[in-house]
């Protein structure tokens, strides 16, 4: 079940605002091993954080540390290899099997959504491509997806939570909303960046066009399966977690936490582990997904004719560093200065009850993975980890 692109943005933005963690007041800066002291810190619980477990793996010169943060609300401990719902995490999953058939020739990433899905876009809209797809730079509309209720009704979204939508109901949802006129392009495509679940929903329909396979197969025969990925599923709306999980949680409308770990979603909708998805980024930006060519359009970001990264169209997103207000996401991806000049390469990821992300260096020589079973904006837990891994980022 995809949670809104508010909740998603906000906790980007929230991991990257530059507000020192403890140890990083104090004057500490990142070891080149795994503090293991300050890293048990950062996850453990404090007063004001949301009412949630954590997961985390933390991988720094090939050291690993393994931590989490037992569940306030059952009051269980978490598993160091729980299984978590792992959000728009999934969207790299896409653009790599994307990638991977440009690579083929299958797919031109400079060929249209008109000419993968003809029909599919309303004739108002202009050429888009797949590339601009993947680096959130299409001009579509936001994707109208998830049960359909009022805002704030925690309730009924709870009990809604195990609708299933395939890509064609969105598609349909989103470009032909009920009761209301068509809807059109946001701006000119390859002008701006708005990062939008739309774009990875037609992303998804292509892949499946083009391969006659479904997402799940295309997934686990490309990535899960060569990389030994065992506890990693596309899971197409099966309720139904593995043992050990993270429960994730959501707040009725009592405000009291409920547990919705088993819930529908979509036809990407997947589960993962720390250690899964710790061997999934390392694959990706080693080489061994993607050939050169590929992986260079994977850690791209799109620039317009002057060579400078275009206008990011909003203000929830992609506001620091250097290139403050301009895209920030590739194709898949994202990336986020720190303060030393080191980017740091990753993703974030919601669902209804958990709020997650995976994030490297460049070298690979630190790689942060977690999960917090909340859909709490702030995800505080998230935040003090990330200072603690990589240091503070630039504004």
């Amino acid at each position: 079940m995809a949670i809104t692109k508010r909740s998603a943005l906000a906790l980007a933005g929230l991991l990257l605002a530059a507000v020192p963690t403890p140890a990083l007041a104090e004057g500490r800066t990142p070891t080149d091993s795994p503090d293991r002291a300050a890293l048990g810190a950062a996850i453990a619980t404090r007063p004001g954080d949301p009412a949630a477990g954590v997961v985390a793996r933390v991988t720094v010169d090939g050291r690993t540390w393994r931590g989490t943060a037992g569940d306030p609300v059952s009051g269980q401990p978490v598993a160091p290899n729980a299984a978590f719902r792992i959000g728009s995490i999934n969207k790299t999953f896409v653009a790599a099997v994307l990638l991977q058939l440009a690579a083929e020739q299958r797919i031109d990433l400079d060929g249209t959504v008109q000419q993968y899905l003809p029909g599919t876009l309303p004739k108002d809209f202009k050429p888009i491509t797949v590339r601009q797809l993947l680096d959130h730079t299409s001009g579509l509309p936001q994707a109208v997806e998830g049960p359909d209720v009022k805002d704030h009704d925690h309730d009924a979204l709870i009990a809604l939570r195990f609708d299933i939508e395939t890509l064609d109901q969105v598609v349909q949802r989103t470009l032909h909303p009920k009761g209301k006129p068509p809807a059109g392009p946001v701006f000119d495509p390859g002008t701006e960046q708005q990062y939008n679940n739309f774009n990875y929903r037609l992303a998804g329909r292509i892949i499946e066009q083009v391969t006659g396979h479904s997402i799940k197969q295309e997934v686990t025969t490309r990535i899960l399966k060569p990389l030994h990925l065992r506890h990693t599923e596309v899971t197409e709306g099966r309720p139904a977690m593995p043992e050990p999980h993270l429960a994730g949680y959501f707040a009725n409308n009592a405000d009291i936490p409920t547990d919705v770990s088993e819930q529908g979603g979509n036809s990407e909708s997947m589960v993962s582990t720390p250690a899964d998805l710790d061997r999934f980024l390392r694959a990706l930006l080693d080489g061994e997904l993607l050939p050169p060519q590929q992986l260079h359009d994977l850690l791209t970001l799109p620039r317009d004719a002057a060579a400078q990264p275009v206008p990011y169209r909003d203000a929830g997103s992609c506001q620091f560093g250097p290139d403050k207000g301009k895209a920030c996401y590739s194709a898949g991806l994202m990336a986020i200065p720190l303060q030393d000049g080191t980017v740091v390469w990753g993703k974030t990821g919601h669902d209804l009850g958990y709020s997650g992300g995976f994030f490297t260096t460049p070298d690979l020589s630190k790689r942060l993975v977690y999960s917090v079973g909340t859909t709490d904006d702030t995800s505080a837990p998230a935040l003090r980890l990330a200072f603690t891994v990589f240091g503070p980022f630039a504004r």
